[in-house]
């Protein structure tokens, strides 16, 4: 008897249980394709949070400079706030998405 992960909830349990007691997931015996799944969908869900703080610094650049000269009062708030997000949430995804490529499948 091992602990694995569960393929659902990633959560440790025995690898002779039938069902997950977190999740209630059935374990079939082919955990090790389950596991590849899980591994793609979470870098698939990386790469989507980078590209959305990518859009969003994108926005925020459109914002600044829309109409030809700086933007100034409320837009320049909105558009710096922008930039400031994207560009610290790209940082951060793509952290995340190095860290989660050094894992083992």
């Amino acid at each position: 008897m091992a602990l694995i992960q569960c393929p659902n909830c990633n959560k440790r349990i025995s690898s002779l249980a039938k069902t997950c007691p977190h999740c209630a997931a059935k374990s079939s015996g082919d955990n090790e394709s389950l596991n590849r799944i899980s591994h793609i969908k979470r870098s698939n869900q990386l790469m989507n949070h980078s590209f959305f703080a990518m859009t969003l610094f994108i926005a925020g650049v459109v914002i600044w400079f829309w109409g030809g000269e700086p933007a100034e009062g409320a837009r320049a708030n909105i558009a710096g706030v922008c930039v400031v997000f994207g560009f610290v949430g790209y940082l951060i995804a793509r952290v995340r998405i190095v860290l989660h490529k050094r894992k083992s499948v």
